[in-house]
């Protein structure tokens, strides 16, 4: 990302918190203002001690503007840090649940090009990275810009050749960033990327722990998880090592302009052109001028660092989303259910077609078996038909409409999937076949449950319907959890069902009751059978044979 880009990715991060972030920044204005006065009324103080007679009277009315002057300090942080604080976690809470609303919107193809891991650790990590950045490394610039300009300006007041000096190793300052920076960008975007890989082998990890155990690979697992984490452990201390020369170095910098006023300011001081009260003052300011400019050090490395995790975060939030927002279709409403694939052609990113000018058309309320060997393609019909994916050419059609020119959301509830592979969430059996149709009464539910052969075991677990099945349903057998995904399916009670391997599970003669159960069910229904099963295909109408699409020779001439 270019730094126009950057200013443009932040702008759209900070505006619905902009009148916040304001305030909190004119509260940080307000609070340099304060730190300003005090070296004023330090070097005053100084003055009346030095002097004689009534002039201790007024020192004690110079303490207690000084004492003033912190208290309104300390309160103005206070309320500055609280103020930025809850915008911090507002714009955290926002844009978390921002960027996870633009995730579900994505075509499923963003997610199978990308590890699962590494989306976690964008919306977890990279995304509070950002809100850090906005909330308190950048609104702090002004109030540093204020500080820097106004002890430079009251410096010159006092003495504009000590100043003069002072001033002198700031550029010395910018070429020692400069010199570090160049390290700090590319270190900052590996070790986001570093991270990422972290997160995401632990997350493959704690999703493959029954195969891990299984295979006995306990140890080699251990031992990528600590490459990864060693790995990003190297960079967290290089940069580390970094930023640590970095904070002596500017330190020790601006010790050295002090050091040379000292040596200006006794021949001063001697001659009587600087009273004393003024070099106080003067070094006071001197100080407070050490604060900006140190802290640039910081404002710089944590800007690369800022800087890896937003291009992350922007790469989500600027991928096309399946639906154009803003864009209004006519729905998909109660179709009869008659299906037909026109010249349909489609492959895969970078693999071969898997279809090639395909044509199949299903009547309403038929029953069709597709059958066909792995990589002919069946499965791919029920993405297509869902607009999981779009064909590369071709068009599908339900009752003669475009499918692509409806509402996305009014075609795929038109469609209810068991899909070949179970996807349960951590809840209750209840919970996740009521997934199928939120609303549904305790008895549809229960229904549903008994037409998918699954009420008799679900009554048997500990708590019922109201049992937690874990991840995935890991806490129960395969045929359980295709049963449940079944009844979801069954409550949708949508006039298009897809049964994908749906009774791959399932003992022949559960196969035979479950199909005798449903049969009832899928008349008047459009139902595509993707299966290989005797009993299922005996319950088809007709059955459609794919074969693989042909692949491109490779020879060569």
């Amino acid at each position: 990302m270019n730094n126009r880009d950057i200013v443009r990715a932040l702008s759209q991060v900070a505006r619905p918190h902009g009148q916040a972030l304001a305030i909190g920044s004119l509260l940080l204005c307000l609070e340099s203002a304060v730190m300003l006065s005090l070296p004023f009324v330090g070097g005053k103080i100084a003055e009346s001690f030095l002097s004689a007679g009534a002039a201790a009277v007024s020192a004690r009315w110079l303490l207690i503007a000084a004492f003033v002057l912190l208290t309104l300090q300390a309160t103005l942080r206070f309320v500055t840090e609280n103020v930025l604080g809850i915008v911090a976690t507002r714009m955290l809470a926002s844009l978390r649940t921002r960027l996870y609303d633009h995730l579900q919107s994505l075509p499923v193809v963003f997610f199978q090009q990308r590890k699962q891991g590494d989306l976690l650790s964008v919306v977890m990590y990279d995304v509070s990275v950002v809100s850090a950045y906005l909330s308190g490394t950048l609104t702090t610039v002004l109030t540093q810009v204020i500080t820097l300009a106004g002890a430079m300006l009251l410096m010159w007041r006092i003495d504009p050749r000590m100043t003069a000096l002072a001033l002198a190793v700031i550029p010395l300052f910018y070429l020692l960033l400069k010199v570090f920076g160049r390290r700090l960008r590319p270190l900052a975007v590996a070790e986001s990327d570093a991270y990422a890989e972290t997160f995401a082998v632990l997350d493959e990890n704690v999703t493959m722990m029954p195969a891990i155990k299984s295979f006995t690979r306990e140890m080699f697992e251990s031992d990528r998880y600590a490459q990864a984490s060693n790995r990003l452990l190297a960079l967290e201390l290089k940069q580390q090592r970094i930023q640590s020369a970095l904070g002596p170095g500017t330190q020790w910098l601006a010790s050295l302009g002090i050091l040379g006023v000292l040596w200006l300011a006794q021949d001063k001081v001697g001659a009587g052109t600087l009273s004393a009260g003024g070099l106080v003052a003067f070094l006071l300011y001197s100080a407070t001028l050490t604060r900006p400019v140190s802290s640039m050090a910081d404002f710089y490395g944590r800007t690369q660092h800022a800087r890896a995790a937003l291009a992350r975060v922007m790469e989500v939030l600027n991928a096309a989303p399946e639906a154009v927002a803003g864009v209004t279709m006519p729905a998909l409403i109660a179709p009869r259910g008659s299906i037909e694939f026109q010249h349909v052609s489609f492959a895969y990113p970078g693999r071969e077609p898997v279809l090639t000018n395909f044509n199949l058309r299903v009547e309403g309320g038929e029953t069709v078996a597709i059958t066909g060997e792995n990589g002919s393609g069946k499965s791919t019909l029920v993405h297509l038909l869902m607009r999981l994916h779009t064909p590369s050419s071709g068009s599908i059609r339900i009752d003669g409409v475009d499918i692509s020119q409806v509402d996305l959301s009014s075609l795929r509830s038109q469609i209810a999937l068991v899909p070949q592979f179970t996807l349960l969430f951590n809840g209750t059996v209840y919970d996740n076949i009521a997934y199928g149709r939120l609303g549904a009464t305790a008895g549809e539910v229960a229904a549903a449950a008994t037409l998918a052969q699954a009420d008799g075991f679900i009554r048997a677990l500990p708590q019922g319907y109201e049992t937690i099945i874990g991840d995935q349903g890991v806490r129960l057998s395969g045929g359980q959890r295709q049963r449940i995904a079944l009844a979801r399916a069954l409550l949708k009670d949508a006039p298009i069902l897809i049964f994908d391997e749906a009774t791959a599970m399932f003992d022949p003669e559960g196969e035979r009751d479950l199909l005798a159960a449903c049969a009832p069910v899928l008349k008047g229904r459009t139902v595509l059978l993707i299966t290989h099963r005797p009993a299922s295909l005996a319950l088809a109408d007709r059955v459609v044979q794919m074969v693989p699409a042909p692949r491109a020779s490779h020879d060569s001439p």
